[in-house]
């Protein structure tokens, strides 16, 4: 392990300790927020890949109804998100227990967003490099424009932060992310968007009508 590899896990378990304690009133408040405007559970749980692709349980304040239509299929995530979840979502308060995630070693401070488990078999080999790192809270492609730039861009984003990572690149990024995060940027709610949007070359047969292609709270790219 080198000096680098060590430095940021250092960082990592300072930070995560650090905001579990601190933030705990915040983290109480939102939880009974949550409770009292979406009723249980209040942590959305998703299993996504991590380093090297191995899955991990991601966890955040869940901002979404579990409304389904008629047929049982959830209806858009833009009409399932509430006002509340809008705001958690905003202020990227809902990433909160993520800390939780970098405590355990499951994810860093910085790093490619964790994706979802579907993309693996869809990924390019160069693509894929993106998993040679933990996945992080926020990260190069993150911070490039968040939700704005085309997906394959930021999935080449994320392995040029791969190549270049650095202690010196982390804190650049971590500014930028309080900045934006401050000011708001990027952080509209996630619609709903098809596998085959993706821009994946790897992509072929189509799902089944039935079968949504995303799943629940967002794509969290």
């Amino acid at each position: 392990m080198t000096a680098y590899h060590i430095a940021k896990r250092a960082i990592d378990i300072s930070f995560a300790a650090s905001a579990l304690v601190v933030l705990s009133p915040l983290i109480a408040l939102i939880a009974l927020a949550i409770r009292i405007d979406m009723g249980s559970p209040v942590l959305f749980r998703q299993i996504r890949p991590g380093l090297h692709g191995r899955p991990f349980t991601l966890v955040k304040f869940r901002t979404m109804r579990n409304a389904t239509e008629r047929d049982g299929r959830p209806i858009p995530s833009e009409e399932r998100i509430t006002r509340l979840g809008r705001l958690l979502r905003r202020t990227s308060l809902d990433e909160i227990p993520e800390a939780w995630n970098i405590l355990k070693g499951e994810m860093s401070i910085v790093g490619p967003r964790p994706l979802l488990v579907e993309y693996l078999d869809l990924y390019t080999e160069d693509q894929a490099r993106r998993h040679e790192v933990p996945p992080g809270l926020t990260g190069w492609a993150a911070v490039q424009g968040r939700r704005v730039i085309p997906f394959q861009e930021r999935l080449a984003q994320d392995v040029w932060y791969v190549d270049h990572r650095s202690l010196r690149l982390d804190a650049e990024i971590m500014l930028r992310t309080i900045r934006q995060v401050l000011s708001g940027e990027g952080a509209e709610p996630a619609r709903f968007l098809d596998i085959s949007e993706l821009g994946f070359e790897r992509y072929r047969a189509p799902a089944p009508p039935d079968q949504p292609r995303t799943t629940d709270e967002d794509q969290m790219p």
